[in-house]
């Protein structure tokens, strides 16, 4: 280059992303995982990389999928309910996002890795929540294609269903945090296992479609963050929502977790971010302390009692699951037929590469169809007269 010559756009890029890699390695904790280490399954060149670092692209590819786009009328907990108010999955993910980076933000670890799991780790659910997933996963086993894990969809969409069927190519990393975030599990403790490919994270979807009780550790310290963010991020606003409804009464919480969590989301999320914080500075590990993680227990235990498996929010659950069985039988049977005046020709198989249709069953092309749908579309599949009963 000329003495006299300014340096290209393309190289002033190339500049500032190399300074923000440098950067984390002097800023970011050794338990961190730098921008720089990121794995595609399908290596790309720096050109084509363009000058975001891997997991800011991993989140930016996140945020701007068609999957991402549905998470706006999907449910979280309480469905056919009329009150803004009441969380869907997207305020979910959104607040889990949050939560994790501001627990990677004390703990000085890759808040771009963080953001993107978080984005992504509930994009498989389907309509109606973990009440739709009960559904939808015995007429996938009834199908002979094995029980559906919102977890494992999740991969599914990102990897094999996104753009056309070619998927994102996101980094193992991203993957792998979106795979193992199982919220639902209580640990006090994770500890990452880092030393994971493409090929052991394969064996870990088999492993879970095998045995779903199969227990997964995140590879980074940021996905166990996630993963630990997952649970504080619903555990109180699912109370604050039920106490809305008239469901409980504030007082109802249990004295003993009151005195430790706390009885508003707002306190018990501090709580629990806190005390993250406390036991998990300089670590290699993600904790709570004993006491906080005892408390928290326990409110997981109160909330499925008198939350979760409440019958008074499943007023309409014989109808919805009806509904899944008429949906899933009813595109199993066009797509093999062939009916090429069927909404998942039409609508989901339009433009689809020839390559996700000849690596899917029939069976597995609906599941993906129907879990990919929101609560709206899935009932706008069925005559008003069942819309209408539902609403009732």
């Amino acid at each position: 280059m000329d003495a006299f010559e300014s340096p290209s756009p393309a190289n002033i890029l190339d500049s500032l992303k190399g300074s923000l890699n440098d950067r984390e390695r002097e800023i970011l904790s050794p338990a961190a995982t730098t921008s720089h280490s990121g794995i595609r399954r399908h290596p790309v060149n720096d050109a084509a990389a363009g000058y975001r670092q891997a997991f800011s692209l991993d989140a930016d590819r996140i945020l701007h999928s068609m999957a991402y786009a549905r998470y706006i009328d999907k449910t979280q907990v309480f469905y056919l309910i009329e009150n803004d108010h009441i969380t869907h999955r997207v305020l979910h993910v959104q607040l889990v996002s949050k939560i994790a980076r501001t627990i990677g933000r004390f703990l000085r670890l890759n808040e771009d890795l963080i953001e993107a799991i978080a984005l992504g780790h509930d994009i498989g659910h389907t309509p109606f929540g973990h009440e739709g997933e009960t559904y939808l996963s015995a007429l996938c086993e009834r199908a002979g294609i094995g029980p559906f894990l919102h977890n494992v969809q999740s991969i599914q969409f990102l990897d094999r269903v996104e753009r056309k069927g070619m998927g994102w190519n996101l980094c193992l990393q991203t993957l792998d945090g979106v795979l193992c975030h199982d919220g639902e599990i209580h640990n006090q403790r994770l500890t990452p296992e880092p030393k994971k490919s493409f090929a052991t994270f394969e064996r870990e979807i088999d492993k879970k479609k095998s045995d779903p009780t199969a227990p997964l550790i995140p590879m980074t310290t940021e996905g166990c963050v996630v993963r630990m963010a997952d649970t504080i991020a619903y555990i109180g606003r699912d109370l604050e929502d039920a106490i809305r409804l008239g469901l409980l009464k504030r007082r109802d919480i249990p004295r003993h977790i009151a005195r430790i969590l706390g009885t508003t989301n707002g306190t018990i999320v501090y709580r629990l971010v806190t005390d993250i914080i406390e036991n998990s500075t300089e670590s290699q590990f993600i904790a709570f302390s004993p006491q906080i993680s005892e408390a928290l227990k326990s409110l997981k235990v109160f909330n499925l009692e008198h939350i979760y498996l409440n019958p008074k929010i499943k007023v309409h659950s014989k109808e919805i699951k009806k509904l899944f069985s008429i949906l899933f039988e009813t595109k199993l049977e066009e797509l093999v037929k062939k009916d090429r005046s069927s909404d998942i020709f039409t609508h989901y198989l339009a433009d689809m590469s020839a390559s996700y249709v000849s690596d899917h069953s029939p069976a597995e092309i609906v599941r993906d169809y129907i879990a990919g749908m929101t609560d709206r579309y899935f009932l706008s599949r069925f005559p008003e007269r069942l819309r209408s009963a539902l609403k009732q």
